[in-house]
């Protein structure tokens, strides 16, 4: 029979061992954003401790190389997978990247249908009004090596499991994708919330057209709080993480006040919507949110909702 010495060493050994387990199927989250260049757009990477997931790959290829640089920082892990949460061009120009390092890109199939779309409307945009690229400088459009209707599940090296689900619902784009952690207990939402900062308020691009939504932007954001738990740490594509319990409910009254200060602005303007509007429109959101950052999101990204409360 044992002593109760040798149970004691015994049972410390398996408590101390599933500790040490827990702790490395957990994984680790690393968190990389661009600067204004790219639109402050953050790169999440999910390590679990033998492979890297990636969430969201950048306006551009070179600012997807920053994104790749800053992980071989934190580990030594290979990038095996990229996942695009939704079809917006900060979220897959960088593919090229990506593909270049062997990653396998990831994407629901209504955000592949929908990419060719947004990426011509952005694409005039940025070449022929904003004159921030030419046709040959800007980024190509990039393909899916794997597609999915509903779900599907990434089994990592480790035995975690990462689980997408398209939500087959619009909000700040005309879809949108969501990346459940298990391990991590962490859900990846693109930019569904911006915590602690302004919002891009554009809106779906439909048949040419931003067409701004807040309520089917808020009724996403009320299915993620019947689905997920509470606790569940959530990592926007801007902004600081934090949990479902705080960050979602926050975001939902924000875009309820980004509604009512745009239509407050509207009505006091007598003609068109001009540049200094915007940058007015801006300053009404600062003193509004004084602790959010990013400002600049309401001078460039507003003209959607602003038009959808005209």
């Amino acid at each position: 029979m044992k002593t109760m010495n040798q149970f004691v060493t015994t049972l410390f050994f398996i408590i101390m061992t599933t500790a040490l387990t827990n702790a490395q199927t957990k994984g680790s989250i690393y968190t990389f954003e661009s600067d204004g260049s790219g639109f402050n757009t953050k790169t999440i990477f999910y390590d679990d401790g033998k492979e890297v997931v990636a969430f969201d790959a950048q306006f551009t290829p070179a600012l997807a190389q920053k994104a790749i640089d800053f992980l071989k920082t934190k580990t030594a892990n290979p990038i095996k997978y990229l996942v695009v949460t939704h079809p917006n061009p900060d979220k897959f120009n960088g593919i090229p990247s990506f593909k270049a390092i062997g990653a396998k890109v990831i994407m629901s199939q209504l955000s592949a249908d929908n990419l060719e779309a947004v990426y011509n409307y952005k694409k005039y945009y940025f070449v022929e009004v904003a004159k921030m690229f030419t046709n040959e400088t800007y980024p190509s459009l990039p393909k899916a090596d794997i597609t999915f209707d509903e779900s599907y599940s990434i089994t990592l090296a480790n035995g975690g499991k990462v689980l997408l689900t398209e939500t087959k619902k619009s909000g700040i784009s005309i879809n949108q994708t969501v990346a459940f952690i298990s391990s991590a207990n962490a859900l990846v939402i693109g930019d569904l919330v911006h915590h602690k900062t302004h919002a891009w308020l554009e809106g779906p691009i439909i048949n040419g057209v931003a067409t701004y939504n807040g309520e089917n932007w808020i009724n996403t954001l009320k299915f993620l709080k019947a689905t997920y738990q509470a606790d569940t740490e959530v990592y926007g594509g801007r902004g600081d993480h934090g949990q479902l319990s705080k960050v979602v409910p926050e975001q939902i009254a924000y875009l309820q006040t980004a509604q009512r200060l745009s239509k407050e602005y509207v009505n006091t303007l007598g003609g068109d919507i001009t540049k200094a509007d915007y940058a007015q429109l801006q300053k009404n959101f600062e003193k509004t949110f004084p602790e959010y950052s990013l400002g600049y999101m309401i001078a460039y990204g507003a003209y959607g909702i602003l038009a959808s409360v005209k």
